[in-house]
């Protein structure tokens, strides 16, 4: 019996979980770079606090409310009169001084949630009604018709990556992208790819095939990639060059998407957050270094983003707490590199917290329009005006 829509898109998610997510499932031969560009998705986990990220220096208001974790003047990485980031963003001032750098100011959504999970549902889906379970990348999944379009470069997929009728795979770790069939399944596997099959079910057995082809191409092709950059240690920059593996390998994927967690930073913030922004300004500048040196850097942006900021003023615990409004940022050398935005005003606030000037789905239309080419609208249920952060 021919498959109907539904059941094909399951039995293609059966196929992902066999094959450990590899991508090539229709038909485009992994060995071809096609020269298409790429959005890679930085999320930063907890709730990364803005205004030690994007500071203020010049306004008296900051220090006045964060008398022990503002980061003092003369340490500020000083963009323009009023604007300078954290000191542990250094490896991010030579994109900045090439105008590859992005901040978008003032960042939210209406009627902001002060909870991890539901504000971050909000952000995976593009909905602040909470009435969506599909993720905005999903749709994108949904839109090019492709469910390996897009990965997650990580051991747990997202509710971004995931659809109507499937999620999109996880990528732990590059070396393991192949075909791997549990032990005395083989004969099975090849068994039900040699039974004879009609309709779309004749296709998946086709795509399958060819999906089992492509992985044995995209390991030759990873082997031969020899990294353009030293990358520093630990999880995070391994993900951005397992990334940058897959993009200079030529698999095709439109995104990838990494996360660096630790940013609830409720005691404690200026040790954790130092690090925590050190380890995202060295990998991401490890990971640009190699695109360059890879000749894949004009086709790839960075967008980056966390669930919501932090409280304006500290705590009694050295830290912040929960808040609103917070910055997005973007590099890479299609970016208009700048701040975008208005500073925020720390003396008209609501309920503690910076109000929020530009909606994030406006930030994503841009990336859905002007980066990758399709049609935001029907992806994030509506029009939204943004930051012009794209050159």
């Amino acid at each position: 019996m021919p498959l109907d829509r539904r059941d094909f898109l399951k039995y293609s998610a059966l196929a992902v979980a066999a094959t450990s997510g590899m991508p090539g499932f229709l038909a485009r031969a992994a060995t071809q770079a096609t020269g298409q560009k790429t959005l890679v998705v930085i999320q930063l986990t907890g709730g990364n606090d803005g205004l030690n990220t994007l500071i203020p220096y010049s306004n008296g208001a900051y220090y006045a409310v964060r008398p022990t974790i503002a980061i003092p003047k003369k340490d500020v990485l000083t963009l323009g009169p009023d604007l300078g980031m954290h000191p542990s963003l250094k490896p991010l001032m030579g994109l900045w001084d090439a105008g590859q750098l992005a901040w978008m100011e003032n960042i939210g959504y209406p009627n902001p949630n002060r909870s991890h999970f539901a504000s971050m549902a909000i952000w995976h889906t593009a909905d602040p009604t909470q009435a969506q379970a599909e993720g905005w990348i999903g749709r994108i999944a949904e839109q090019i018709g492709d469910p390996f379009c897009a990965s997650n470069i990580g051991s747990s997929t997202p509710q971004a990556l995931r659809a109507a009728d499937f999620s999109l795979p996880s990528i732990e770790a590059v070396d393991n992208f192949q075909v791997k069939l549990p032990a005395g399944l083989e004969g099975a596997f090849g068994a039900m790819l040699d039974a004879p099959r009609g309709g779309e079910a004749d296709y998946l057995v086709r795509a399958t095939r060819q999906m089992m082809s492509n992985t044995q191409k995209v390991q030759a092709n990873v082997g031969k990639y020899k990294a353009g950059a030293t990358y520093p240690e630990g999880k995070f920059a391994t993900q951005l060059k397992d990334a940058a593996r897959l993009i200079a390998s030529g698999t095709g994927q439109r995104i990838l998407y990494v996360s660096l967690g630790g940013f609830d930073t409720h005691a404690g913030q200026r040790g954790e957050q130092d690090d925590l922004l050190a380890q995202l300004a060295s990998g991401l500048a490890a990971f640009q270094t190699d695109l360059e040196r890879q000749g894949v850097a004009e086709r790839v942006v960075v967008m980056g983003f966390s669930e919501f900021g932090r409280r304006v003023a500290e705590n009694d615990s050295a830290g912040t707490d929960h808040g609103q409004g917070s910055v997005m940022f973007a590099l890479g050398k299609g970016v208009k590199g700048g701040i975008h935005g208005d500073s925020p005003d720390l003396e008209d606030l609501s309920l503690g917290d910076i109000k929020y000037k530009q909606d994030f789905r406006g930030v994503y239309a841009g990336a859905l329009t002007k980066w990758l080419g399709l049609d935001a609208r029907d992806i994030l249920g509506g029009d939204f005006a943004g930051p012009q952060w794209l050159a």
